[in-house]
């Protein structure tokens, strides 16, 4: 395949699989009601008290459900005890009927909400023609999820393309199922660069024993998986400690710390994980300029540079990745991707350079169902109706009325709220000063209707469906206000 020749234009690339689905033409028209909000000049009183009772005993339906799952699941969950039934568009109902507005999106992953009728055709077209095949086999539509994200992020920039690029073959993809699977074999893949070039510097085999090129860099606050790899490069005490001993070879620096990175990424390195916007974390933000120092360190050490943009990526802060408009000395060699590619159909990839990508041959890493018929289907038809310019714009000016909400409540709450909101686009967090605040928040919030997330150990997260208007948004700030009125009292 000669990505270089599209077969069509970048912006009108689109699943033939449906033609215009009933999807997009829904989203047209919330991108047409989502002209105007007002930007209020004091917070909303309007939900200063819950709209729903809790404390009424649930139907026979809520509790067996529960009861059941009580029963059989594995408790490493802490959930309230609500039944979610059905969703549509930003919007989930239980099975009590109650409807909420749906700020967690499924952890960041249904960009074109719940329920989308175009991924449900995909879904069901794709579903009845060829579900699975295994890597054993090629099939027809991995080929052209691979083109797409490579002609993406050439013409939208990122992985070393300024924006407006021509696409090469000089990049490669590999599918997943998850971003902790992504994550996995990005570092797997950077673990067998590593050795190459220890080898080609010593004159030794890549397989000596004697390699010291092997070493992992990671950074505080990260979320990189749960697997014993990814979970070795997150950083959290209470998600490593009753796992230990994690994989050797691990050293841990600090997001914007300039001073820590000569000693912290040695000619010992072979990778250098980190996420441009830390998401479960706590929403923190990487400064470019250190992301520049970063890179800079990353090539005199020889070591592989990964930017984990599972949570960030794919058009969540407004752009392609959250390092597409920075300068190409600020890219990495690496992007692990997954939660919003197919819309909660289990997908994850890993999008590398091809100097990366030619140390690995067929055997070195593989996957049963990664890149599997059905979710790559799906993930064409998410990524080419996220990438259309229409829906581009709609996602830069909802984020700028959100902003403008956001930006008022350290104003307005002082006593409750640190200064600064975090984050980009539609990936923002609110720093609370007591870490009690944020899951009380929450609490507070689903009583008056929306979801939204914490993050860290001080935050509460914002991560909407990308199709979200600004009426829905203006909702959910007049509730969060509400619920940080009540919070107050």
């Amino acid at each position: 395949m000669r990505i270089s020749r599209l077969r069509y234009p970048v912006a009108v690339l689109r699943p033939r699989l449906l033609g215009k689905t009933d999807g997009a033409r829904t989203l047209q028209t919330r991108l047409a009601s989502s002209a105007a909000a007002k930007i209020p000049s004091e917070p909303s009183t309007l939900y200063l008290k819950p709209t729903y009772d809790f404390s009424s005993p649930p139907t026979t339906r809520t509790t067996s459900t529960l009861a059941l799952g009580e029963q059989y699941l594995l408790p490493v969950y802490a959930r309230p005890p609500i039944v979610l039934s059905h969703g549509r568009g930003c919007w989930v109902w239980d099975t009590e009927g109650r409807k909420y507005l749906d700020f967690t999106a499924g952890i960041a992953v249904n960009a074109l909400g719940h329920a989308d009728p175009g991924v449900a055709e995909v879904l069901h077209t794709q579903g009845s023609t060829l579900l699975h095949s295994s890597n054993v086999y090629h099939n027809e539509w991995t080929p052209k999820l691979a083109e797409l994200l490579v002609a993406l992020t050439a013409a939208e920039g990122g992985l070393g393309f300024p924006t407006g690029s021509t696409p090469t073959t000089e990049v490669r993809v590999f599918f997943a199922n998850s971003g902790t699977e992504a994550n996995e074999g990005a570092m797997k893949i950077a673990r067998k660069v590593g050795k190459d070039r220890w080898a080609a510097a010593t004159g030794k085999k890549p397989d000596d024993p004697a390699c010291s090129k092997t070493k992992i860099v990671c950074f505080e606050n990260a979320f990189h998986g749960r697997s014993m790899g990814a979970l070795s490069v997150t950083s959290t005490e209470k998600y490593q400690a009753p796992f230990r001993p994690l994989i050797p070879g691990v050293d841990v620096g600090k997001v914007n710390d300039f001073q820590c990175l000569q000693n912290l990424i040695t000619d010992e390195t072979c990778a250098v994980i980190v996420e441009p916007v830390q998401g479960e974390g706590g929403v923190t933000t990487a400064d470019d300029q250190w992301l520049k120092a970063l890179r800079e360190r990353c090539n005199e050490t020889g070591a592989v540079l990964i930017y984990d943009e599972i949570q960030c990526g794919l058009f969540r802060t407004g752009k392609m990745w959250a390092h597409s408009a920075l300068p190409v000395d600020c890219h990495p060699d690496i992007i692990t991707m997954a939660k919003p590619l197919a819309n909660g159909y289990p997908i994850g990839a890993v999008l590398l350079r091809d100097a990366i990508a030619s140390t690995m041959t067929a055997g070195t890493h593989g996957t049963t169902f990664g890149g599997s018929p059905m979710a790559s289907a799906v993930g064409h038809h998410v990524l080419s109706r996220l990438s259309a310019p229409s829906f581009v714009v709609h996602i830069g000016d909802v984020s700028k009325y959100l902003n403008t909400r956001l930006e008022l409540l350290p104003k307005w709450f002082p006593d409750i709220l640190q200064t600064d909101v975090r984050g980009r686009g539609l990936i923002r967090a609110l720093g609370f000063k007591n870490e009690k605040h944020p899951g009380q928040l929450l609490e507070l919030a689903r009583e008056r209707g929306v979801f939204f997330l914490t993050a860290g150990s001080d935050t509460v997260r914002l991560v909407p469906s990308l199709t979200v208007s600004k009426e829905e948004v203006e909702l959910a700030m007049d509730v969060l206000e509400g619920s940080l009125g009540a919070l107050r009292n």
